[in-house]
């Protein structure tokens, strides 16, 4: 229970976890916008999931947590952009890889020093043994939740 709604649920463990991540990517967005990247919500979702030698469609896909139709079609609208590029895979001659180009790099350049500027914050508000501590705790929770670290 909340001090200010004694009927409040508090949230769930999930939700604290989201609300930090939230604040981060929109901090990243805004200044991705205002240094004229155009990048969606969506886009940039898939976007940070592209592997640095290259992704299948299949893989972004299965990570981004949506269809492969829906995948394609983000990739279409970031190629179009020219942040991401479609090259031959080297391990299969059929299939395509999606690897950042001049153009992606150059945004996630720029998205770089913002989450590093954001990470300092929280560790300025919950102090250096904190933020170490919770970034142990969530690398350790990675082992279980994500099937593609």
């Amino acid at each position: 229970m909340t001090a200010e709604r004694p009927d409040a649920v508090e949230p769930n463990t999930g939700l604290l976890l989201f609300y930090p991540y939230r604040a981060l990517e929109s901090r990243v967005l805004t200044a991705l916008a205002e240094a004229g990247f155009e990048i969606t919500l969506a886009q940039a979702r898939l976007l940070q999931r592209v592997a640095d030698d290259g992704s299948r469609l299949t893989d972004l896909a299965a990570q981004a947590q949506v269809t492969k139709q829906t995948a394609g079609e983000l990739v279409d609208q970031l190629q179009r952009r020219r942040y991401v590029e479609r090259v031959p895979d080297p391990s299969d001659g059929r299939a395509r890889l999606i690897r950042l180009a001049a153009r992606g790099r150059e945004a996630a350049a720029l998205a770089a020093p913002v989450v590093a500027t954001v990470e300092a914050e929280w560790a300025t508000h919950l102090g250096p043994e904190s933020m170490t501590a919770l970034r142990a705790a969530l690398t350790r929770l990675r082992e279980i939740t994500d099937p593609w670290a």
